[in-house]
Parts: structure tokens; sequence; C-alpha cells
């Protein structure tokens, strides 16, 4: 990021047992998303402290995901300093829109369970889920700041593929 304004610090890192609460909480967040019907995608977005959820999203549609949908209210609601220092939490890896769309909107961090191959596997060539082969490292790494990508997170990755294996074979 030469001849740019150096960016603020990305927050605490966060610990192992964060990362398991806050992803499980992303969990139960696509869960509520199932009972409003929609599909099974949460995402949470947590301050630079790792431990104050700051906000919390569902799946809408298939334009609305949510980790772009939570992207785009954090960005209206919050400095773009300050959301460096943010972690967006969310059980599955973020599609290229969606690491997009947090790239854009300044979150420093974002930690997943479950990998978009993973997603793939368990979807299919199911018509609601398109799944693109397209990483959010893909879209990170070609992006001119460094955001911190953890993922997969290999305790809460299986209970996430359960949740989506069982939601999608009922599609």
């Amino acid at each position: 990021m030469s001849g740019t304004t150096p960016l603020p610090p990305q927050g605490l890192r966060p610990t192992h047992a964060q990362m398991l609460r806050h992803l499980r909480r992303s969990n139960e967040v696509a869960l509520r998303a199932v009972a409003l019907g929609h599909h099974p995608f949460g995402a949470v977005l947590v301050g630079p402290d790792q431990e104050t959820v700051l906000l919390e999203q569902c799946n809408i549609d298939t334009v609305n995901h949510a980790e772009s949908t939570l992207a785009r209210v954090a960005a209206t609601n919050y400095t773009p300093e300050f959301l460096w220092g943010c972690t967006l939490y969310t059980a599955v890896e973020p599609c290229c829109m969606c690491a997009g769309t947090a790239y854009w909107a300044n979150i420093g961090r974002v930690v997943f369970a479950m990998t978009e191959a993973e997603l793939l596997a368990e979807t299919g060539s199911h018509a609601e889920n398109p799944t693109m082969r397209v990483s959010s490292r893909h879209v990170f790494d070609h992006g001119q700041k460094p955001v911190e990508l953890i993922g997969p997170v290999t305790e809460i990755a299986q209970e996430t593929i359960a949740m989506q294996r069982a939601f999608w074979a009922n599609r």
C-alpha cells in the first residue's frame, strides 16, 4: 500500500475460544435464517476487543447474503478505521461477492469454519445455491490491503457441515 495512509491496528487477535464461540453464534444466526424461510447462513461482526458483538445478520436471498448485507450495514454505521479492527465471523467461507463486500467495507479480519469447496460438496449443483469455486483467499490476495483470513476452523466445520447437509438434503 505504498503512497496510501497506513491502516490502523487490526484490533486484538482473537483467541481460539473466542473464535469457536463466535463461529457457533454464526451457526445460531444461520438457524434463525432457516426459521425465517431462508438458506442457512449467518454472520456476526465483533468489535476490536473480540468480545463485543456489534451486528448479526442472517441470509436474506441469493443477492443479499448474510456477510455482504452485514458488511454494507457496518459500513454505513462505523468508520473504516474502526471496521479495520473488527472481525467478521461466518461459519461458511464467504463467497467471492461477500469477501469483496467485506474488503470494500474495510473489515480487517474474517474467520470461517467450513470452506466454500466443502459447501459445494454438500449442495452439489443445487439451483438455489450455484456456489462459485472462488475462495475468499483468492479475493483477498488480489486486494491492496491485508485482510486477515482465518479458516477453516475444524472444530466448528463438522457442526456446520452437518447443518448444511441436513438443510440441502430436504430441498
